[in-house]
């Protein structure tokens, strides 16, 4: 019995992990209502929440190292317990990010690796795999559930609420985490500062620049910052693109700086060598695909059903739940394939019904989002993020030997959670930047009146905020249109709507695709006890 405890609790946590984004995102009309803010700082919090923990998971599994495994689980839980509780009492959006994208993070990234790691030092043979298996299909059901939850309790109760609930469950997890075996010796070492600053700083340009382009432009540039009047875009350039450039020379750097450090026999943040692993590379490559799609899908489709067609988190959740439904099930069903078929079979089964549901979700677009098309598109997404869930994470942990495994937890963490903001960013402002361009040139090719056209023009140069279909016809008529003007100019706001939408599944598509190319590396055999690859030894 005390197996089942062990995953029970780290099941918990890891549920916990996974529910947090995935409840915010149908909450994103109430939680804006209710804080008087806007979807694109509803977008910053979702997307620094996960970025705090990529940028930061290396330092987490270090500190697991230096502290042991299960006293970093506890220092994590209460942290994030902590920032739970403030994110629930938030009175405004300033507090929620400092509870939610700052505080839940920093916890998350001492409890992501450690449930890896301890996974690792309690279960051999078989069982490990079944314990990796069912904590893949808890973060399935976690990212099924969400929405359900998410709905429910915002409709009828508070988002507030599902925060409170985070706090207890939390709480026992501190509880029974006496129960889990740590055997792994601590290691008294120095951790580098300078790595964590490099790794962080990389990680963040990157991201924070995707999250601008919406507003900056990605080459060309469109509103720039300004200082004294001076817009900010050296040599012509987007500020986007000189961000990215940026962040991943500093990474360079970062590879470096690791490189150095082993030369001269210092502890390293990562071994970087660790990469070098066909098994390990692909893995978290195709994991980073994963939660790249499944961070895009959950971002754009809350928001247009509540923003565009007013529907409450509750119906949100309802339209999701055949996604819901088909990710439990087919959690499930890869676990048990896998007796039969090998991780690379499952895997790339799982990428090609990613494939195919982005394309019958794009062309199940209409202005309702209520065919059974558009259900039985969101049931295949479901089915391959499941198959893919149930397998990603003993490929990954199985390419190493059990003294690495703390460092391949953080390096899951980042990839996970790095593949988490670069879809919000990049499926957000593809969105987000599709609608402005779309609402622009449906209302250059209209009727309306040409100092109408100028204003709008003028106006939306800067992007356009997401805001209900329904209350463009008011907006019109307070801007002093007339009745007939504030109509047409509100179906063409809706048209735009459902155009960036499309372009929108689009880029999901291609992300999908491209995740193919990762995948090459997955274990093609069926076996009991995946065969274990050892670090290769650092050049010098």
């Amino acid at each position: 019995m005390k197996k089942w405890s062990v995953l029970i609790t780290l099941g918990c946590a890891q549920f916990v992990m996974v529910l947090d984004g995935t409840v915010m995102n149908v909450s994103i009309g109430a939680v804006v209502k209710d804080l008087d803010s806007s979807v694109a700082a509803m977008q910053s919090a979702i997307t620094f929440y996960t970025l705090t923990m990529a940028s930061l998971m290396l330092l987490g599994a270090k500190l697991g190292d230096v502290w042991g495994r299960r006293r970093a689980l506890i220092i994590g839980s209460i942290v994030y317990a902590a920032g739970s509780l403030l994110t629930a009492l938030a009175p405004n959006m300033t507090v929620l990010f400092l509870g939610w994208s700052i505080i839940e993070g920093l916890g998350a990234v001492l409890v992501i690796p450690a449930i890896a790691a301890l996974i690792a030092d309690n279960y051999e043979g078989s069982d490990r795999i079944t314990a990796f298996a069912m904590i893949g299909a808890l973060s399935g059901a976690a990212v099924a559930a969400g929405p359900l939850i998410g709905g429910f309790v915002t409709t009828y109760f508070s988002w507030r609420y599902v925060f409170i609930a985070e706090v207890v469950i939390m709480a026992a997890v501190v509880f029974f985490a006496r129960h889990i075996s740590d055997s792994a010796e601590r290691r008294p070492i120095r951790i580098d500062l300078l790595s964590v600053l490099l790794s962080a700083a990389g990680l963040l340009l990157i991201v924070f620049g995707m999250l601008q382009s919406k507003v900056w432009g990605w080459i060309k540039p469109l509103s720039s910052p300004e200082i004294n009047g001076v817009a900010i875009a050296p040599l012509g350039i987007s500020l986007t693109a000189w961000f990215i450039v940026i962040g991943i020379a500093v990474v360079a750097l970062f590879f470096r700086r690791q490189r150095h450090l082993i030369a001269h026999e210092k502890e390293p943040l990562v071994h970087v060598s660790l990469l070098s692993i066909r098994q390990l590379r692909s893995g978290l490559a195709v994991l980073g695909a994963q939660y790249a799609t499944t961070a895009g899908l959950f971002f754009m489709v809350p928001v247009y059903l509540q923003m565009a067609l007013g529907l409450d988190a509750l119906e949100t959740g309802i339209r999701i739940f055949p996604l819901s439904v088909s990710l439990i099930l087919l959690s499930i069903v890869g676990t048990r394939l896998s007796k039969v078929w090998s991780p690379r079979r499952i895997v790339r089964v799982g990428q090609w019904i990613l494939v195919a549901s982005a394309l019958i979700l794009l062309s199940a677009i209409d202005p309702k989002l209520s065919s059974w098309i558009f259900g039985t598109g969101m049931f295949f997404a479901g089915a391959g993020l499941g198959l893919l869930a149930s397998q990603l994470g003993n490929v990954n942990m199985s390419a190493v030997t059990e003294k690495d495994t703390s460092e391949v937890g953080g390096l899951q963490g980042v990839f996970q959670n790095l593949g988490s903001s670069l879809g919000t960013a990049l499926v957000g402002s593809i969105l987000i930047g599709a609608l402005a361009t779309s609402f622009a040139a449906g209302v250059a090719g209209s009727d309306l009146p040409s100092e109408v056209q100028q204003t709008i023009s003028e106006r939306t140069s800067g992007g356009v905020e997401i805001v209900p279909a329904a209350s463009v016809d008011k907006i019109g008529t307070d801007a002093g249109l007339d009745a007939a003007d504030a109509q047409t100019l509100s179906q063409l706001y809706a048209d735009a709507q459902l155009s960036s939408l499309r372009i929108a599944f689009f880029a999901l598509v291609l992300i999908a695709l491209f995740s193919l190319f990762f995948s090459r590396g997955i274990p093609n055999e069926v076996v009991g006890k995946p065969a274990v690859a050892t670090r290769p030894r650092e050049s010098t």
